[in-house]
């Protein structure tokens, strides 16, 4: 009976991270829209999203957060915070330096291999035949995907694309920290208060930009109601997911699921914006699928 309600548990926590990054991915498409459209820099845009985010929380799981709980915690909510809000702000300056793939291919399927060798050496997974075939077709699958989107800067130097290189792989150390604290933090403080102060905190650390360039409203509906999609769907509903999927799966799971996030937002721009997949984003995709498939098959098998 136990197994069974941790069988269930298991799955339910994959489907739950595989739904946060296919919501990231929803977001990738706004914030292209917000950016190419209608002008606005991507640190105002995560700014508003994580302020929309924690206001949305604090709302609904404000009666559980209590202070005696989060002193003890307080440190490790702060820098947990602080490198959720860091990891999106080097990706995002890794894209500024040399465009879309590489950053993304970096920020993205670098984690899965950072925590699965921290895994591995403290004894938390096995580095058998199953976890590596799991590993390497959500790799390559997600590599086949992004690196066929395009998106990469031309004419960059040798200096900013050291830079954006450097950035990206900044980002992904700080998401695979993020990922392997986070379920600790949603056990200890419950899923939501956890994802409420989480979210409060990558306000905070946003909000610093205030003091470099102004952090713009929209004034048109349109624009109102991408930054609200974002804040709502894309922080709060999304990172909710993220965190109680994490209280219950290895951070390996946790970020080899989230990689449905390019995957995603590369089926959304053929739908919408009449993009045309290639053979080798088709074949991507479905190595990322059958990856995350055969590690919902592994959980079932573990205890």
């Amino acid at each position: 009976m136990h197994t069974s309600a941790h069988h269930r548990s298991s799955k339910l926590a994959l489907l739950a991270a595989c739904g946060a990054g296919m919501l990231w991915g929803t977001g990738a498409l706004v914030v292209n829209v917000l950016v190419v459209e209608h002008g606005f820099r991507p640190e105002n845009i995560s700014f508003w999203r994580f302020v929309i985010g924690a206001v949305i929380l604090t709302i609904v799981f404000g009666r559980r957060m209590v202070w005696q709980r989060l002193k003890a915690l307080w440190l490790t909510v702060l820098l947990s915070g602080i490198a959720m809000a860091g990891y999106v702000l080097l990706w995002f300056f890794g894209i500024e330096k040399i465009g879309a793939s590489i950053p993304t291919l970096i920020a993205l399927c670098l984690p899965p291999v950072i925590v699965t060798i921290v895994a591995i050496v403290r004894g938390h997974e096995k580095a058998n035949a199953s976890l590596l075939w799991v590993l390497f077709g959500a790799i390559v699958g997600s590599v086949l995907i992004i690196t066929s989107h395009g998106g990469s800067a031309k004419n960059v130097d040798a200096y900013n694309t050291l830079l954006g290189i450097a950035f990206s792989i900044g980002s992904a150390f700080l998401y695979a920290g993020f990922s392997m604290i986070s379920g600790r933090l949603s056990i200890a403080l419950g899923a939501g208060v956890s994802t409420a102060y989480l979210s409060i905190v990558a306000a905070l650390v946003m909000g610093l930009f205030a003091f470099t360039q102004p952090l713009i409203w929209p004034s048109a509906i349109p624009p109102q109601v991408w930054f609200l999609y974002l804040g709502v769907v894309t922080a709060a509903l999304a990172l909710l997911a993220f965190s109680w999927g994490a209280a219950r799966l290895k951070p390996t799971a946790l970020t080899i699921a989230t990689l449905l996030e390019p995957l995603t937002a590369v089926v959304l721009s053929a739908i919408l914006l009449e993009e045309r997949l290639s053979a080798l984003q088709w074949l991507g995709g479905g190595l990322l699928l059958l990856s995350i498939w055969l590690l919902g098959k592994k959980n079932m098998h573990q205890p």
